[in-house]
């Protein structure tokens, strides 16, 4: 416990210690060498107390100072007492930051403090995700030597920060980002980065939309008047065989158009989402036996050999809905297009730490030259193909929207007469690996 010092009780004792030290001189008739030993052992008796000092400060494993009196009691009490005060400060100090920490790492924006010399101070894991920044490796590099944009970099270097900018994401160049840079403190800067690719492919989205959905509808629509138009005139007039290839065909269409519809609506609730894809943890182990069991339902016309090979502890951060739909049109459209009898391969694995996913077919195959071109909208390698098995020409689009809004991207690796393999991963800060944590669905 800390007393408050006083300097007349000090004094006093160094008062009667030296009266003591005249008595004994003056008695032993030795006055000079009686007090230069008492001097000699006073200052003794200091050096030894800073002895202890300096080995409780430094080496001392103890924070109780060591047992003592006089003014060393005092001088040790009061170092102990600023250590509990500091202490106290640090502890609070960390708590600040803590919840400045959490609270950055809640943002639905990836945000970086800069300090003075351009070099990142810090990061939140939206940043990780979408910057492709790693912590604590990068702490002290200079952002503009990650970020290597150009128009990054001349927005950085000049220095005017009044507007933001919208270049492509370094992580996937199908993604835009909005940077804003707000100067803080003492010439710290905060960057932050916002997801705007909904914004910036809105319009290009809407004209495309209404050229591709008019230009799909107009077959089926086409086929379904010419044959109302005929009923309507005289139906008596036609054989019953003919009436039964009518119906049959309209019936053709009419599910034809249901299942544009529906892939569009899928493909519209895939952009329109919100959902943040690193909240939540999907089983895709269990999302990927459900689907098994409906490729088996659907492959017993084909009679393909499908031989699934997954992970059972491998799960990643995501959106359940949207990852079951990039799944099963992989793993449908390789039962759809291979040749009957063929074999598909399925597999859930880590691979370079990261989450793969892949479905590998001996079909046909795919010329070089449709490849860039093959998660477009409504893009058919073989239209008259795709519209004998009721493809829509929206399965690797729904796909690739999937895939964007995940921070990955479909790799698709195929020849002709051999097969084709679609293959996407996930980064290692959305791969859970023994993840004990329960699902979330």
């Amino acid at each position: 416990m800390y007393y408050p010092f006083s300097w007349w009780k000090i004094l006093g004792r160094l008062a009667v210690y030296f009266v003591l030290a005249i008595v004994v001189g003056v008695y032993l008739d030795n006055l000079a060498v009686c007090i230069a030993v008492a001097v000699t052992l006073l200052l003794l008796q200091h050096y030894w107390h800073l002895f202890r000092l300096n080995r409780w400060l430094w080496h001392s494993k103890k924070m109780t100072p060591p047992k003592t009196a006089g003014i060393w009691e005092h001088v040790y009490e009061g170092i102990y007492y600023l250590q509990r005060r500091n202490r106290n400060k640090r502890k609070e100090l960390g708590a600040l930051v803590k919840r400045f920490r959490e609270g950055a790492e809640a943002l639905p924006d990836a945000a970086v403090v800069v300090d003075a010399n351009a070099c990142i101070a810090w990061c939140n894991r939206l940043a990780r995700i979408e910057l492709g920044l790693r912590w604590p490796e990068d702490a002290g590099r200079r952002v503009d030597n990650l970020i290597r944009h150009p128009q990054f970099i001349e927005f950085f270097h000049q220095g005017n920060f009044d507007y933001p900018i919208e270049v492509t994401s370094p992580t996937n160049i199908d993604k835009i980002l909005e940077y804003r840079v707000m100067p803080y403190g003492e010439k710290h800067l905060l960057l932050v980065a916002r997801d705007v690719t909904r914004v910036t492919q809105l319009e290009e989205m809407r004209k495309d939309f209404v050229a591709n959905v008019s230009h799909e509808l107009r077959t089926p629509l086409t086929v379904l008047n010419g044959y109302l138009e005929m009923f309507n005139a005289d139906p008596q007039a036609y054989p019953p065989a003919f009436m039964q290839k009518a119906f049959g065909e309209m019936t053709s269409q009419t599910r034809r158009m249901q299942s544009l519809i529906e892939q569009l609506l899928i493909l519209s609730r895939i952009e329109a989402s919100a959902e943040r894809v690193y909240e939540k943890i999907v089983d895709v182990p269990q999302v990927l036996a459900a689907i098994q069991s409906e490729a088996a339902a659907l492959n017993q016309d084909k009679g393909h050999e499908i031989e699934f090979t997954v992970d059972p502890q491998l799960r990643v951060f995501g959106i359940e809905t949207e990852l079951r739909s990039a799944f099963s049109n992989l793993i449908f459209n390789a039962i759809h297009y291979t040749p009957a009898k063929g074999k598909i391969q399925v597999g859930w694995r880590l691979r370079n730490k990261a989450a793969e996913f892949y479905v590998q077919d001996n079909g046909e195959g795919i010329a070089e030259k449709h490849l860039a071109r093959l998660t477009e909208r409504f893009y058919r390698v073989d239209k008259a193909r795709s519209r004998k098995t009721g493809g829509s020409g929206l399965g690797l689009a729904i796909v690739k929207h999937v895939l964007t809004h995940h921070n990955s991207r479909l790799e698709i690796d195929s020849e002709v007469g051999k097969g084709s393999c679609f293959s996407f991963h996930f980064s290692t800060e959305l791969t859970v690996v023994n993840s004990h944590a329960s699902h979330q669905s």
